[in-house]
């Protein structure tokens, strides 16, 4: 049976620029329709947070008007709310890379607040990498990718093609001037091959074992991309 370690942020708030905190966490499109489609693909699903802390939902996206309607705010709560590992997540200090055949990192403004900074999902994140294992980031989540380091001590992403939530993207949500520092933008700084489509389009990046995905409407895309790309190994 296929296995993917989820790697979820802990946080419930984004620090913004002025020092004021921005409440937020991981986005549910995000998490819920992958998860999903992993579960009918009959996947094991691992949940992993830092230190082990059940992760909080950003109330934001789950509002009408982030899903499109009330119906479709109500169907997202109700399955996340199904999830029972959501509510008691293993700690990444707990898990092993090596353990999994894909890591999925969804995202939500949290990881920019801990993920960025957090040397063990870094490690996590090297070590996937490296390991040639499917490792599928989206949204705002590639800021995990800033904590990764190579065992030579370089970036293990250098030059990956990858996609995130663009800076246009963050500009239009009106965020973009509150922030100490905006995903897209650090990750060019690094060396990232940087590939920005529409905003909040569908769009995915593939390179090599990196699967990337750039906001939340391209989060059944990638989900699939990742099991049709397992399924052509079997």
């Amino acid at each position: 049976m296929t296995s993917v370690l989820f790697v979820v942020s802990a946080a419930d708030h984004w620090t913004l620029n002025d020092g004021t905190l921005h409440p937020t966490g991981y986005w549910a499109e995000e998490l819920a329709e992958p998860h999903r489609l992993f579960t009918e693909a009959g996947w094991s699903i691992t949940i992993a947070t830092p230190k082990g802390v059940a992760p909080t939902v950003d109330e934001g996206s789950l509002a009408a008007g982030a899903t499109g309607g009330e119906e479709r705010s109500t169907e997202l709560r109700s399955y996340l709310d199904s999830i029972p590992a959501l509510k008691s997540p293993a700690s990444i200090d707990d898990v092993t890379a090596a353990d999994y055949d894909v890591v999925f990192y969804p995202g939500g403004h949290g990881p920019m607040e801990d993920l960025a900074v957090d040397t063990t999902s870094g490690q996590i994140m090297a070590d996937t990498i490296a390991s040639g294992r499917i490792l599928g980031v989206l949204c705002h989540a590639p800021a995990a990718l800033l904590a990764a380091t190579a065992a030579d001590g370089t970036w293990p992403f250098l030059a990956y093609r990858m996609t995130g939530f663009t800076d246009a993207e963050e500009a239009l949500g009106g965020l973009a001037p509150k922030a100490k520092w905006l995903v897209q933008a650090r990750l060019v700084e690094l060396g990232a091959d940087f590939v920005e489509g529409a905003s909040f389009a569908e769009h995915i990046e593939i390179d090599r074992n990196l699967y990337t995905g750039q906001n939340p409407a391209s989060s059944v895309k990638l989900a699939s991309a990742i099991i049709d790309a397992v399924a052509a190994q079997k």
